[in-house]
Parts: C-alpha cells; sequence; structure tokens
C-alpha cells in the first residue's frame, strides 16, 4: 500500500488562484504588478520567477496571449516559448550552476496546474540531494534568496 506523501505548503498556492482577481500571469505579463518577477519579456511569451517555488531559480514560461490549453498556442508562439526557456536555462546554469533540470506542463488542476486556465511551463533547476523540490523537515523548505534579488540576477544574466 503506497504511503501518502503530504505538501501542504502548496495549499497556500491552490487557494489563492481561485480568489485572484483576474489571471495573475495576464497581470504579469501586462506589467500591471508593482514589485513584478518578470525576468524576461518577448514578443508573444515570457519568463517569470514563481511565487511559490520549489527550489531557487524556479522560472515559468507563459505566453502573452490568456490560453488554456497547449495546443491552442499559435507555432510561432509556441517556438518563442521553447526559445525563451532555452535562454531560461542558459541564465539558471551561469548563475546557480544546478546539476540539472525539470521542465513540464501541468494542463489542468487534477495535473497539478495551479493557473489551469493560462497555460506555463516550468523551469525548475536541481542539484544533488534537493529531495525532489518536497520540504526535508516538515512543511519547512529553504529558498536561501529573496526572489526580487533572484529576478535582479537573472535579469542581468538574461542571454542577449
Amino acid at each position: 500500500m503506497p504511503k501518502p506523501l503530504w505538501a501542504p505548503w502548496r495549499l497556500e498556492y491552490v487557494s489563492q488562484a481561485d480568489e485572484l482577481a483576474g489571471c495573475p500571469l495576464c497581470v504579469e505579463a501586462a506589467g500591471e504588478v508593482e514589485e513584478s518577477l518578470v525576468v524576461h519579456r518577448g514578443e508573444s511569451a515570457f519568463a517569470l520567477l514563481n511565487k511559490y517555488p520549489y527550489s531557487s531559480g524556479h522560472l515559468i514560461v507563459a505566453p502573452c496571449a490568456h490560453l488554456g490549453e497547449l495546443e491552442l498556442l499559435q507555432d510561432s508562439t509556441a517556438l518563442e516559448i521553447h526559445r525563451v526557456g532555452v535562454d531560461a536555462l542558459a541564465a539558471l546554469r551561469s548563475l546557480y550552476h544546478p546539476a540539472g533540470f525539470n521542465l513540464g506542463w501541468n494542463i489542468g488542476r487534477s495535473a497539478g496546474a495551479g493557473i489551469p486556465e493560462h497555460v506555463h511551463l516550468h523551469v525548475v533547476p536541481r542539484w544533488a540531494g534537493d529531495t525532489s523540490f518536497m520540504p526535508v523537515l516538515s512543511d519547512v523548505k529553504v529558498i536561501p534568496e529573496h526572489l526580487l534579488a533572484t529576478r535582479d540576477r537573472l535579469r542581468a544574466a538574461w542571454p542577449g
């Protein structure tokens, strides 16, 4: 019989996602956030830090358009998301020297999407012994750098 694995820190994010006025990714895409976590803005896609990161440098790459399904992306937007994701890898490698990365799409709430109405790609740096994003002690996670400091460092390291 499998044992349950609890991630109570995730409840805060999932609970708030329904309460937000409007789509938080659209608000960020429009530049309406006072302390924006956007690292890079392209023509049809942008990269921003995840407000509830699995690890330091956890980025989200999203289309500027509010689309809830991956197959609704125009080919040019899908290509730009890919290119922004590749640039994210380069910036994260240069700053944090991770041992690897997880890149993934969570499509639908049952698949773990906290913002299911706006598709987005997760870019998560990984290090040996990081316990696959899960808290090691109770529901405590250690993110050693403030998100705004991470944002500023990644903006400066962004290729191009």
